[in-house]
Formats: C-alpha cells, sequence, structure tokens
C-alpha cells in the first residue's frame, strides 16, 4: 500500500481545525471587555508559561535545524500565529468605518488558494485531477457557509481588502511552511516554538495598536480556557496530523473551523443560518469527511514527495 495513504491523518487536522471553531464559546464574551490585541498577547503568554519545560528541548531542536527551517518556525510564530491575527482584527476595524464587515470574510477565503500555490512551489507536491473533486465544492461550500446571501456580496474597501489578503496569505503559508518543518521537528517542540516566538510578537502588536497589557483578573480563568483548549491542545492535535498531511489536502481540511463556527454560533450564541449557509455547512462536511477517506486508499489524490510514515 502506498506509505501516504496508510498514513494520512487528514481526519485529525480537520478534527484540530474543528475545535479552533468551539472558541468562539470563549472568544465573544472576551471580545466584548477586551481588547482582541491583548486577547491574542494572553493567549500567547498562557501557552507559554505552561510549555516552559519544554522550551529548552525545543530550542535544541530548533538549533540543530537548518537555517531555511529556523526561518520557516520563525515565520509561522510571527506570521502565522500573531501578524496574522492582527492584520484580520485590523482589516475588520477599518471596514468598520464603512459598514463593509464583508470585504474581510470574502478575502479570508482565498487562504487555501494561497496554501496549494505555495504547497506545490515550495513542497513539490503534485495534485492529480480527483482531487479538485474535493477542492472545488470545499471551497464553494465555504463560500456559501459565510454569507447569508451569497449572490449580494460586495468588496469595496481596498485598504480593509489589502490587510485581509496579507492575513490569508500568512495562514496559508502557516500551513505549509509547519508541513515543511514537521519532518525535522516533532510537534511538540514545533507548538512550543510557534507560542515562543509569536509571544513577542503579540507584544509588539499590542503596543502598536495602543491594547491594555491587562486583561483584568476576572477575565483570566475565561482566557485560560481559550489557550489551553483550542489554542494549545488544538493546534498540538493539528502538528500531529499535519505531519502526515500533505500541505494541500490540510488547508481543506482547515475549513472544518468554519463549520464548527457555525454551528456553535447557531447552537449556543443564537446566530440564525440561512438556507444557503445550511447548505454550505453540508458540502464544507461533507467534502472534507470524504477527502479523508479517499486519501486512505491507493493513489491519493495529492502526491507528496518523501512524506514522513507516522504510525
Amino acid at each position: 500500500m502506498n506509505s501516504t495513504a496508510r498514513t494520512d491523518r487528514t481526519w485529525l487536522v480537520a478534527l484540530a481545525a474543528a475545535m479552533w471553531g468551539l472558541d468562539g464559546l470563549l472568544r465573544q464574551p472576551l471580545a466584548e471587555r477586551i481588547n482582541p490585541a491583548t486577547v491574542v498577547l494572553w493567549e500567547h503568554l498562557i501557552v507559554v508559561l505552561v510549555l516552559l519545560p519544554f522550551l529548552p528541548g525545543a530550542l535544541r531542536a530548533f538549533a540543530r535545524c537548518s537555517w531555511r527551517d529556523r526561518v520557516a518556525v520563525a515565520l509561522i510564530g510571527i506570521g502565522a500565529s500573531a501578524v496574522a491575527t492582527a492584520l484580520f482584527t485590523e482589516a475588520f476595524k477599518v471596514s468598520s468605518a464603512t459598514g463593509d464587515f464583508v470585504t474581510p470574510l470574502v478575502l479570508q477565503k482565498l487562504q487555501p488558494l494561497f496554501a496549494i500555490a505555495l504547497a506545490v512551489w515550495l513542497l513539490g507536491e503534485r495534485l492529480r485531477p480527483g482531487y479538485w473533486m474535493y477542492a472545488v465544492p470545499a471551497l464553494v461550500g465555504a463560500w456559501l457557509l459565510t454569507f447569508a446571501d451569497p449572490f449580494q456580496v460586495r468588496v469595496a474597501a481596498l485598504q480593509a481588502a489589502l490587510l485581509a489578503i496579507g492575513a490569508a496569505a500568512l495562514w496559508g503559508a502557516g500551513t505549509v511552511l509547519g508541513r515543511m518543518v514537521s519532518d525535522s521537528i516533532g510537534p511538540r517542540e514545533l507548538t512550543a516554538l510557534r507560542f515562543g516566538w509569536g509571544l513577542p510578537a503579540a507584544l509588539v502588536v499590542a503596543t502598536l495598536v495602543r491594547a491594555p497589557l491587562t486583561p483584568g483578573w476576572g477575565n483570566i480563568p475565561a482566557l485560560i480556557l481559550l489557550a489551553l483548549v483550542p489554542g494549545l491542545f488544538a493546534l498540538g492535535l493539528y502538528y500531529v496530523g499535519l505531519r502526515a498531511t500533505a500541505a494541500a489536502r490540510a488547508t481543506l481540511a482547515e475549513l472544518a473551523f468554519p463549520a464548527t463556527a457555525a454551528f456553535v454560533g447557531v447552537a449556543f450564541l443564537g446566530a440564525d443560518l440561512s438556507w444557503s449557509q445550511w447548505v454550505g455547512f453540508a458540502v464544507v462536511v461533507a467534502s472534507i469527511t470524504l477527502l479523508g477517506l479517499r486519501e486512505r486508499r491507493p493513489a491519493p489524490t495529492v502526491e507528496a514527495p518523501e512524506q514522513v510514515a507516522v504510525g
């Protein structure tokens, strides 16, 4: 049996992404009381404190890496973990001046396209024709899921658009770079390094936007839950799955995030989905599930060269 098919863990990447969607239960109440940059800063700080015993080993693994992998790890922590979140938040802030909250959401859907292009370019992954049978429905489903009326979407503000595209590119790059370094750095070490690099970057972002550096003691319990469950635990699962999953597949599996977020919004936060959003939800879930099942068979739709065989 093909080793890629045997070890593929698209399902685990999707599970981790689905857990990210649960953070709305904690993040929405926090966002009403705390500056978003403060939330991001404390998420990183709490995880770094928890992982402190593992940081020496992570730093040794970092020192053994090639210069290319060191740059990749730094970009994951600084770019995908801190700066991308700040750019996306700023895009919403800019959009609020004109009431155009659609622009950031539309352009965030470019993330898989950035990841697929980088996976082909940097990792040498080859996409077989069957891949698009899952990719196209997944992307269409994500679009339907995002907008109550998918045919009445207007992208207006240039500044917000550029900020959102920057965030999508950094998140897409984070997926590909994480896959690239997974052969030389284990999931635990990579998680520790991501938050370790992300903490000073988050501090710089919070300082630049003049966000308060302290969240108030009453918010600490919710911040701890946010940092540890949809944060640390989900990201740890994500890197275990990514180590045995081609980046072009992983970026589609990550669409489980908006699907779960939509379900949480309806079930717990009082949101109401239109019929087209429910269709999008079903298409995303079906596409990801079928892709995961398909990749466990011989001749997978994405051929990843020299993929690590993880049992």
